[in-house]
């Protein structure tokens, strides 16, 4: 057991956590980039930790008990709609994250059309796979429509094509994830509103940025509530807000919709349950950390983050292509910048690997359909101070990548796995596939992977999108196997 027989003093437990913590990727710095976003202020922290500790046993779930919440999400959720420019009685949830966010969308686009059996979602190829998740759990179809090989955005009429009178909801994105872009949200709401399908604008990583450029003078797409046909938006808090995990927003433009996301039942012997997010008991810790991100950073605060994100991603997006070999892919509307090679001597997954053995993290993302497989940044206000030392790095990353051997796995390897059936598949097959691969599935159980990872990408990439996510699932259900 891992529960000790006798109580730990707190320094003796604080010094164990730092040490298994020290293994992991910085979360400060600006070096990892993806899932941490740096705002660079080095006193933003302390601020909202002292907010979440004195929330974290303050119970979310009922707000007459707990009365203090509701100021609190009014005011951060408020704020957000008069950032997307929310028209008068517009509304919105605060949620634990983008993909409940999404998801609750789904939801409340099912329930507000009782009248549809099965219905469906249609979206870009490119949107968030939360979306294919809340159509998993909600009942509903997915219909994912190709985008523009160039661009990356929806094409309009693709996805009109798409829909039909069991279409529950569309969706864009402001901006994509993999690429960084818009979708065009005027003319695919256009489309919606003339049907009479809500569209929901994903707005989860770009929302925010988008917001705060357009505030300071930069031009964006049009995309928010001012485009006629959006009813709703999802903005994260905890992306380019800078606040806690744990925090994002749902926004819709009519009330009725935000009621057909909740969840109610009085039909037991218990207290009535109303639920505005997924979640029953929750804590209001991240939603007070983000209410004192807001007031401790300010509007002036968030633009100049907001520019000095853009002066990042401007100067990644001009000299990446400088260095041979690499260019970013298509236009990028705010801060996500993916960057791919067209020569057969740079391996980008060998890049990642590279420049990982030098401190940086960019993630590593698969060749989809005809989409190259490239590498994702997530760009923040502290990556500015780390512009140049990172290309530096890069180059050399490229220049290393190039003396490397193939990673490219053996064809018999490939073989091997693809011949898997991802609905029968065992865990003794996997544990056979790893052997083949060379991996101890012993040694990979509550560890990890290897710190090369060019080789098993390239293998993951070869597969069919049904068998990768089945043996991901089975290395995840490996790694998180307790010793006992």
């Amino acid at each position: 057991m891992s529960l000790p027989a006798h109580g730990r003093g707190r320094d003796e437990v604080l010094e164990d956590l730092t040490a298994r913590h020290s293994g992991d990727l910085p979360t400060h710095g600006g070096r990892t980039w993806a899932y941490v976003y740096d705002s660079g202020l080095a006193d933003l922290d302390p601020v909202m930790d002292a907010a979440r500790s004195m929330y974290a046993a303050v119970n979310g779930l009922d707000p007459t008990v707990f009365s203090s919440i509701v100021g609190l999400e009014n005011e951060v959720v408020g704020t957000v709609l008069d950032l997307v420019r929310a028209p008068e009685g517009a509304v919105g949830t605060f949620t634990s994250g983008g993909t409940e966010s999404c998801m609750l969308a789904v939801k409340a686009a099912r329930d507000a059309r009782p009248d549809v059996a099965r219905g469906n979602v249609v979206a870009p190829s490119t949107v968030h796979a939360a979306f294919v998740k809340g159509c998993e759990y909600f009942g509903l179809d997915i219909r994912l429509v190709e985008v523009d090989r160039q661009t990356f955005r929806a094409d309009p009429a693709a996805m009109a094509a798409a829909m039909d009178d069991s279409t529950m909801l569309v969706v864009c994105s402001a901006v994509s994830y993999a690429h960084g872009v818009c979708d065009p949200v005027p003319e695919i709401a256009a489309i919606a509103a003339g049907r009479g399908i809500p569209c929901h604008v994903d707005g989860c990583i770009g929302g925010w940025v988008l917001s705060w450029y357009r505030q300071i003078g930069i031009p964006v797409p049009e995309w928010d509530f001012t485009v006629e046909g959006v009813t709703s938006i999802s903005v994260d808090l905890h992306k380019y807000a800078y606040t806690s995990k744990g925090a994002s927003t749902l926004l819709f433009r009519d009330p009725a919709l935000r009621r057909a996301s909740y969840f109610s039942s009085a039909d037991w012997p218990g207290y009535v349950m109303i639920n505005t997010t997924m979640q029953s008991t929750k804590s209001a810790g991240p939603l007070a950390a983000a209410w004192a991100a807001f007031q401790h950073i300010g509007a002036d605060g968030y633009a100049d983050l907001a520019r000095r994100t853009h002066e990042a991603t401007q100067a990644l997006i001009t000299r990446i292509p400088e260095i041979a070999g690499l260019r970013v892919l298509g236009t990028p509307d705010a801060s996500l910048v993916a960057v791919t090679s067209d020569d057969p001597d740079v391996d980008v997954f060998a890049v990642a690997d590279e420049t990982r053995v030098r401190g940086w993290y960019l993630q590593p993302q698969f060749a989809y359909l005809d989409l190259p497989r490239n590498l994702h940044l997530t760009v923040t206000a502290a990556s500015l101070a780390n512009v140049d030392p990172l290309l530096a790095d890069l180059a050399d990353a490229v220049a290393s990548a190039r003396t490397l051997p193939s990673a490219a796995p053996a064809p018999e390897l490939v073989e091997v796995a693809r011949a898997l059936d991802p609905d029968t598949l065992t865990r003794e097959e996997f544990a056979g596939l790893l052997a083949f691969a060379g991996l101890d599935p012993a040694a990979v159980t509550g560890s990890g992977l290897p710190e090369r990872m060019a080789g098993i990408n390239h293998l993951l990439e070869a597969l069919p999108p049904r068998l990768r996510e089945r043996i991901l699932a089975e290395f995840i259900g490996l790694l998180y196997t307790p010793a006992r």
